[in-house]
């Protein structure tokens, strides 16, 4: 069963907590703890990471539906356990490491394009879509009659890594092995496979957001959050018609800026 909560501890029907309670979940506070197991491995579930790694290929709602038991046991929609975040920055150093190697870069420029692409790719856009993110569902989604409730800001960051990691695994690593043979050359199978991969990739991330913020039961509309979709089959297509490739332009792009 659930652990439940005594009535002195919550208001009526709003979710409140009482002062004592609500000094230990401040984001301060929760911010703090998960800092702090960053640096306790042996605390961390890394099996449950992966479990949530392997189902956001296969069936991201069921990832989400445990946001929903954490939020029933432990009175926060974020997670508490920065395993995932360990392993997705393991991941990014491995396949960026590859990503260099294809690229043929050398030593110091891949560990500029590591740097790079943790700090801006990973960390600086996700900070920006988060926050973003956390903004708009806040000011425009929340029920009028759940005005007592609100998104988390690392809740919003959690549904960005979520979404980021099959974006990383599919540009990142599955690409690696069309780029040099396929995808870089002058022809229309290569700009074709290539576009492919982006638009299954960025799909996926607008699929798996659209799932996070589907999830809270606070929230309405979020639909809308599906539109891009519209614009990224668009984009896709002038894509095609006009021959460009994306994978080629991202290439480029990374050793100017390793140089």
């Amino acid at each position: 069963m659930l652990p439940t909560t005594s009535v002195n501890s919550r208001s009526q029907g709003n979710g409140a907590l009482s002062p004592r309670d609500a000094a230990r979940h401040t984001a301060g506070a929760k911010r703090y703890k998960y800092l702090r197991r960053l640096f306790h491995f042996r605390q961390m579930d890394f099996e449950f990471a992966l479990w949530q790694m392997l189902y956001l290929f296969t069936s991201p709602q069921r990832v989400y539906r445990n946001f929903h038991y954490r939020k029933q046991t432990k009175d926060q929609w974020a997670r508490d356990d920065p395993a995932f975040l360990v392993l997705l920055s393991v991941w990014l150093c491995v396949s960026t490491v590859g990503f260099g190697f294809v690229l043929d870069m050398g030593f110091f420029e891949t560990i500029k394009l590591l740097l790079w692409v943790v700090f801006i790719d990973c960390v600086g856009v996700g900070l920006l879509i988060a926050t973003l993110m956390w903004f708009i569902s806040n000011k425009y989604l929340v029920k009028q009659q759940n005005r007592d409730y609100d998104v988390e800001w690392g809740y919003a960051f959690d549904v960005h890594l979520n979404a980021f990691y099959p974006l990383l695994v599919i540009l990142h690593f599955i690409q690696l092995f069309f780029i040099n043979y396929v995808i870089i050359s002058d022809s229309v199978i290569g700009y074709f496979v290539g576009n492919t991969l982006w638009l299954i990739a960025i799909g996926y991330y607008i699929y798996v957001t659209f799932l996070g913020y589907s999830a809270l039961p606070f929230l309405k509309n979020t639909a809308i959050l599906l539109y891009p979709f519209a614009l990224l089959i668009v984009l896709y297509l002038i894509s095609l018609a006009c021959g460009w490739n994306f994978t080629k332009m991202l290439c480029s792009f990374y050793k100017y800026r390793v140089k």
